[in-house]
């Protein structure tokens, strides 16, 4: 017996040596359990090459040969040595063109894998049943399916595989764009889903009979924390008669940015006080919702646990604003807030004073393009001088060009306070250019005194010759671990 395991060691020991060469050519060596292939720029001569280390890596569980175009068409040789890695867990393909009889290979080979969990990210539309219906329902394991460019077939067959899927805890489906036809089937699958923690529909072509299938689905989602429906434009007015969000009580996590939300769709708000787990909420970009959106602003008062809030380019109007402001004051939780490009934030700054001093966990706050003028500025740095925004680490104050050359000073001079600060931006926008002031070189002093400040977003400023000296000179003393992005000078 002994004989044997020495005699095992020495053939492996051989192998491995054999093919050293090749790997020392791609700089590539096994580590620990993982084979790591990545972007090696294979040809077909060279995939037998790693084909032939498989047998002297019987302990192998990751492996890794994405973004290897040649590997399409020549998969079929790796598959053929799968039982030799029985331990296998990770297989990535990313990127590699597999072909439809590359598909059917795959879907053989898995047989003896049932453990794996695939990643293919490649477009592998139409084909998806020739890789998956080989798989034993209780062992399977969802593989990623993100822009794969299902078809319609393909979703009505995730369907039926879900049925198999009791203990799945994560669907994403995001990108592809066909599906939408297959709801139906995807639903009926997602009843048997009683565990399902994460779903994923961003980019599938949703409609407003979407909505109303999704919703007779919550009801069985119980466990749901976070559900993406982003970027289904035609699902716009899908809300007005759905209450499903009312069955999903430990939702953590809601995404609806450019969905075409329209005033009929408000009509969710009325849920929101179910929501006692709530925390990530994002309805950016969708502009037709900001005039009616005045009470479901109110209502986030009934979300103490909120920590992210997004509402980028919604077209707020002063009501919207101050009902947000007045709402915003019962969110002590808060770390994220964005309301950039909604114009009314401009002038009315003040309306969130209370929120800014109470707040003690902001630590993103984006205010891009929403026209702030001077006393927003001025607001803003005496908020800070005051010792309020301690955990800041993300500002943006970009294209808002109409703050004068004093506030920028006062705010640099007492941006050196916020000591988490890692990204600041005050770019111009791409039509407007305009000359640095004096307030150039305090904020070279207050950086010096931001320990992990990584990045100062200044696009469009222009620096004078003076200034461009005195920042190639900081650079220089700081060996770059800032980096000033200003899109070179003009």
């Amino acid at each position: 017996m002994m004989t044997k395991t020495i005699t095992s060691e020495m053939e492996l020991r051989s192998r491995m040596e054999e093919n050293e060469p090749f790997l020392q050519k791609l700089g590539k060596n096994p580590v620990g359990k993982c084979l790591d292939l990545n972007n090696c720029r294979l040809t077909t001569a060279d995939v037998r090459e790693p084909v032939a280390l498989l047998p002297s890596l019987p302990d192998l569980e990751k492996l890794d040969i994405s973004w290897n175009d040649f590997i399409g068409r020549t998969l079929h040789l790796f598959m053929q040595q799968m039982h030799l890695v029985s331990k296998l867990k990770i297989l990535r393909l990313g990127s590699c063109r597999l072909t439809a009889d590359d598909v059917r290979a795959l879907g053989e080979a898995l047989k003896a894998l049932p453990e794996l969990e695939l990643n293919l990210s490649s477009k592998v539309g139409g084909n998806l049943p020739l890789i998956l219906q080989t798989f034993e329902g209780n062992k399977i394991q969802m593989p990623e399916l993100v822009d794969y460019a299902l078809t319609s077939e393909d979703g009505a067959f995730v369907g039926q595989l879900l049925l198999r899927l009791q203990n799945l805890e994560v669907l994403d489906l995001s990108i592809n764009r066909n599906i939408g036809g297959s709801l139906n089937s995807i639903v009926q699958g997602l009843k048997s889903t009683l565990n399902l923690k994460v779903l994923k529909l961003h980019s599938c072509g949703l409609s407003q009979k979407s909505v109303k299938l999704l919703g007779a689905a919550f009801r069985y989602l119980c466990e749901l924390r976070t559900l993406d429906l982003s970027c289904n434009k035609e699902m716009s007015g899908g809300f007005e008669d759905s209450p499903g969000l009312a069955m999903l009580e430990h939702l953590e996590g809601l995404d609806l940015h450019q969905c075409s939300l329209t005033a009929d769709d408000m009509v969710w708000q009325q849920v929101i006080p179910f929501l006692s787990s709530f925390q990530e909420l994002d309805l950016s970009a969708n502009r037709k919702m900001g005039s009616s959106s005045e009470n479901l602003l109110s209502r986030l008062r009934f979300l103490p646990a909120l920590k992210s809030l997004l509402l980028n380019n919604c077209a707020l109007e002063s009501e919207n604003f101050t009902a947000l402001a007045e709402a915003s004051i019962h969110l002590p939780a808060l770390e994220i807030v964005s309301l950039s490009w909604n114009k009314c934030v401009g002038s009315n700054l003040k309306l969130l004073l209370e929120t800014l001093k109470l707040s003690t966990s902001l630590q993103v706050l984006r205010l891009s393009s929403c026209s702030l003028v001077t006393e927003d500025v001025a607001l803003l740095a005496s908020v800070i001088q005051t010792g309020h925004l301690a955990r800041l680490r993300k500002l943006d104050l970009s294209y808002n060009e109409s703050i004068c050359d004093a506030e920028w000073t006062i705010f640099c001079q007492n941006l050196w306070l916020l000591k988490e600060l890692t990204e600041l931006d005050i770019s111009f926008q791409p039509s407007a250019f305009q000359e640095c002031g004096q307030w150039f070189r305090h904020l070279l002093c207050a950086v010096t005194k931001l320990p992990e400040i990584t990045e100062i977003g200044m696009k469009r400023w222009v620096l004078p010759a003076s200034q461009e000296e005195e920042l190639e000179g900081f650079d220089q003393d700081h060996k770059s671990s800032i980096h000033f992005d200003h899109g070179g000078f003009q």
